[in-house]
Order: C-alpha cells, then sequence, then structure tokens
C-alpha cells in the first residue's frame, strides 16, 4: 500500500484499534465515547487488519442508518403532532357572546329620527301626528 499523509480528521491507528477492541467486547456505547461516530472517512480504516475493519464499518454503517432512522421517526412525530394541533385548533369554534355580554343594545335609529318615523307611521295608518 502506498504511503498516504495522514487526514487532519482521521484519528490514530492506535485509536482505531482500540474502537474495534470494544466493539469484540460488544461495548459499543464506550465505542460511541470513543469516537465511533465522530467525523472521519471510512478510509481511514484501511489501516486495520480486515476483520476488525469489517467489524468497525459495518457497526457504523448500522448505527448511521439507525440514527438516521430515528431521526426520521422523530420528525415524523413532530410533523404529526403539528398537524393533529391545527386541526384541533381549527374545529374549536369560539364560544357565542351569552345576551348579557353582547354588544350595549341602541336604538337602531336617532331619538330624532325615531320620532320622525313613528309619526310617518302614524299618517300612513290614517291617524293624526
Amino acid at each position: 500500500m502506498p504511503h498516504r499523509q495522514p487526514d487532519a480528521s482521521a484519528p490514530p491507528p492506535d485509536t482505531l484499534e482500540r474502537l474495534v477492541a470494544l466493539l469484540r467486547d460488544d461495548d459499543v456505547d464506550a465505542a460511541i465515547d470513543a469516537g465511533l461516530m465522530d467525523a472521519w472517512p471510512d478510509a481511514c480504516a484501511d489501516v486495520l487488519d480486515a476483520n476488525g475493519r469489517a467489524l468497525l464499518l459495518a457497526t457504523r454503517s448500522r448505527l448511521r442508518t439507525a440514527w438516521d432512522a430515528r431521526a426520521r421517526f422523530e420528525a415524523r412525530n413532530a410533523r404529526l403532532a403539528r398537524h393533529a394541533e391545527e386541526r384541533e385548533a381549527a374545529r374549536r369554534v369560539p364560544a357565542p357572546l351569552p345576551a348579557a355580554e353582547a354588544a350595549p343594545t341602541r336604538p337602531a335609529l336617532p331619538s330624532n329620527a325615531a320620532a320622525i318615523l313613528a309619526r310617518a307611521k302614524a299618517r300612513a295608518a290614517g291617524g293624526t301626528p
């Protein structure tokens, strides 16, 4: 294998070997804490033996898949909750105001206009104003 310059984001080989040891001990939580899912290219695992590389990359892939699925599930639940809240808000009808709290009753016409109307109605009915 040709000599490559180490990537600045690549973990050192001893860290990768420690991660593989943790995974072989089935201590995934400790491996995550030790940097298993940190942002480094999968090609960094080329320094490991074939079995260690396969274990490390398969575990990273499974975790990425699971975490992506969890993120989609949480986003879906948030979206469904938001839609349910919007539907509930649309269903709520404001309660009608009680009659006592309704707008204060005012005469439909000013008093002088009401008097004129009353006289006109009296004349139309045949009475005298």
